[in-house]
């Protein structure tokens, strides 16, 4: 069994510490010796991307450390722990089996009597018959006409990860003739979200997917009440326009108020949920089920990768010991990522929850404070309109701030338009080679407003193109890098506390039992 401990009790940590700053990459990527460190430094990926990591600041030496530190925190021991069900989530006392939802990694995990991979299996299935039955016209309006559209109604991981993921496949599905039916998402309790939303479909002709796993969330249930109201306005029986995704116990899972419902349990977070009937359902609607269970292949097969013991061909591992090393040696506060590819437009957005959420503690997973920093900020936006953003900060700001590019040698949809000698996708990708270099190497200036000090590491993932099998291998990538860093700081990173407190205090405002701060507050807002 893997012992627990904190990362500054670790013998290999200090030796890492002890190598800080010990890599200068802008004379590492310089001559042919850089050209060679480019092609040396990369790591395969499943279905057929590659992480690249040579404008990272490390080497052999650091590498080894690395190596060393993923042994002394028994990183893949605890990962096989947590597949063959062991109870991770420390906080709420619960296993962590997303990735059981993609393949089965180890040992069966029966929990009452039910084997969780069978439960998974045949939630997708109900989720893949449905849709089918919906594509087929079997299940229609009141009127016996098909449905075109599909409405998520969620918030946090029940919206972030399904809507990223829908984005990231939309023009993909329509250049492959898999495009089902448009997708759309409704998650802010803001009013003007649903009324936006409502305002753009047609109401007769569309489905809404109600995801909650306790049926209780606020947001959620708000937005739900919003759409029935909108749906009996128009004279449609909102019983036939509706489906839930929750949990068996849920008061939504027998109500007659849905078409059907899907189940999820309390095993996959809400961030970790896409993979799950969470998004399995609006997928599966949108673009077929054959095209989830692609998504689902790619995603499997990067698990594997991340089993293997050895750091140099496990990607999401090193990708996770050299962000250690980034946060707790070279002591970067952010990490930015930067997809090349207008498809993954809202990927640093679910990202940002997925990391942000899992890692951003000041405990360990017993509950004692630690005395070293953990999760980085996290935050993001499509090159290159990133460029002419925040690449500013990025280039000349006070702050070393990592970066994580992710490019892809195809566009989706294959139109394109050659000017002056170079087609629009190499403009793309010209561009991401380009700052990679302009980050690491810079660029020296009498003048100091244009002078690059450079020195600013990062790393890139290259595919072909963004299909479903490499968008699942591009999600557990970043999903498995998260939770190989909650393992080395020692954190649990699968709850949540920190989004309790304000829910809690919103509920007192609601029920105008509020005083103080709070209460002038509330009076301001005319609540």
């Amino acid at each position: 069994m893997a012992t627990w401990k904190n990362l500054d009790t670790l013998a290999s940590f200090d030796k890492l510490c002890s190598l800080k700053n010990h890599v200068d990459i802008a004379a590492a990527l310089s001559g042919e010796e850089g050209g060679k460190r480019v092609a040396d430094y990369s790591t395969p990926m499943a279905a057929g991307l590659n992480y690249n990591y040579a404008a990272k600041e490390v080497d052999e030496t650091v590498l080894s450390a690395l190596a060393q530190l993923a042994d002394e925190a028994q990183l893949i021991d605890k990962f096989e722990e947590l597949y063959n069900g062991a109870v991770i989530n420390t906080g709420e006392n619960r296993m962590v089996l997303h990735h059981l939802a993609r393949r089965q990694l180890g040992n069966p995990v029966v929990v009452d009597g039910v084997d969780k991979r069978e439960f998974y299996v045949a939630q997708q299935k109900k989720a893949a018959d449905f849709a089918n039955k919906v594509h087929a016209g079997e299940i229609t309006n009141e009127a016996g006409e098909k449905f075109t559209t599909v409405v998520q109604i969620g918030i946090g991981g029940s919206d972030l990860g399904p809507r990223a993921l829908y984005i990231a496949l939309e023009n993909w599905a329509k250049a492959n003739n898999t495009f089902k039916m448009e997708a759309r998402f409704i998650s802010n309790v803001d009013p003007d979200d649903a009324a936006a939303v409502l305002a753009s479909v047609d109401l007769a002709h569309s489905l809404f997917i109600v995801v909650s796993k306790s049926g209780t969330t606020l947001e959620t249930l708000t937005n739900e009440a919003f759409v029935k109201d909108a749906l009996t306005k128009a004279g449609l029986n909102p019983s036939k326009h509706m489906l839930a995704v929750t949990s068996e116990t849920s008061p939504l899972a027998k109500s007659e108020d849905y078409l059907t419902a899907i189940f999820m349990d309390d095993y996959i977070g809400g961030r970790y949920s896409s993979v799950s009937a969470v998004g399995g359902a609006i997928l599966s609607l949108a673009f077929g089920p054959e095209v989830f269970a692609q998504l689902l292949d790619g995603a499997a097969a990067e698990d594997q990768l991340a089993t293997n013991r050895d750091l140099m061909k496990n990607p999401d591992m090193l990708d996770a010991l050299i962000g250690i090393y980034e946060r707790n040696v070279q002591g970067y506060p952010s990490t930015a990522v930067l997809p090349y590819s207008q498809a993954l437009s809202r990927f640093p957005a679910h990202l940002q929850q997925c990391d942000m959420e899992s890692n951003g503690k000041t405990v360990n997973r017993f509950s004692e404070p630690v005395s070293y920093v953990t999760g980085p900020v996290i935050f993001g936006e499509p090159g290159t309109n990133g460029q002419h953003s925040f690449y500013q900060l990025l280039h000349q700001g006070s702050d070393i701030i990592p970066l994580q590019f992710i490019g892809f040698k195809k566009s989706q949809l294959g139109v394109d338009v050659d000017i002056e000698n170079s087609t629009s996708q190499q403009k793309l990708c010209a561009n991401v080679a380009a700052q990679i270099i302009a980050f690491a190497c810079g660029k020296e200036d009498e003048n100091l407003n244009k002078n690059f000090k450079g020195k600013r590491p990062s790393s890139i993932i290259i595919g072909d193109e963004l299909t479903p099998a490499s968008l699942g291998a591009l999600l557990a990538h970043f999903e498995n890098k998260i939770m190989f860093q909650g393992f080395v700081w020692n954190l649990n990173s699968f709850d949540q506390e920190g989004v309790q407190l304000g829910k809690v205090l919103a509920k007192r405002v609601l029920a105008h039992d509020t005083d103080g701060a709070l209460k002038v507050f509330s009076d301001l807002l005319n609540i």
